[in-house]
């Protein structure tokens, strides 16, 4: 997919700006990322979402955190300018890890934002305070145990990527495992969750 540029824009307390260009006045919490390619910029409104309920996340400043399925990495270092004290950012596809690396350089994140290209099984069992996964429900679906054992006890999950007609299979999924809903976002195509484990 050919990269194009866009222009900044808000997205509940962020604000998205391309590399090389100045802050707008007035600006959020500033993202920067480079040029737009296959992983996005936050338009869409599964990345949009989970900006929006991002800030929401308690607990979310000092916490180790996860990005699976990273793509541009804008979740981790959403969680990173949110104060979370080390993300790991994980992804599949060679060019998202690099396209993530590149955009934690750009937001002077490298001390916070860990970028792996690989599987699930590739990051060690610790658990994670905030586990974010925007990824297809087909997925999310049969990483369920494995996503909630790596959430610690209290500690949250922000699920999205799930198609409206997935959206009561994923929560009855969750919720099978003790999961409770913190909060959502049922949007035209998609839903968000953001999901609590029991202590």
């Amino acid at each position: 997919m050919s990269a194009r540029i866009f222009s900044p824009f808000t997205i509940g307390q962020f604000t998205l700006i391309p590399a090389g260009e100045p802050c707008p006045a007035p600006c959020g919490i500033p993202l920067v990322l480079g040029k737009k390619g296959a992983f996005g910029s936050g338009e869409h409104e599964t990345t949009a979402s989970c900006l929006e309920l991002l800030p929401m996340v308690p607990g979310i400043r000092g916490c180790r955190a996860l990005d699976l399925g990273t793509g541009t990495g804008i979740l981790a270092i959403a969680a990173a300018r949110l104060g979370a004290a080390s993300i790991v950012a994980l992804d599949l596809e060679w060019p998202a890890a690099v396209s993530c690396s590149e955009n934690v350089s750009l937001n002077n994140a490298e001390r916070q934002v860990f970028t792996i290209c690989g599987e699930l099984s590739a990051i060690a069992s610790q658990p994670f305070g905030l586990v974010m996964a925007n990824i297809y429900a087909d997925i999310l679906l049969p990483l369920a145990d494995r996503l909630v054992e790596l959430t610690s006890p209290g500690g949250h999950l922000l699920l999205s990527g799930i198609p409206l007609q997935d959206k009561f299979d994923i929560h009855r999924r969750y919720r099978s495992l003790g999961c409770t809903v913190a909060d959502s976002r049922i949007m035209e195509d998609y839903a968000t969750f953001l999901m609590r484990r029991p202590c």
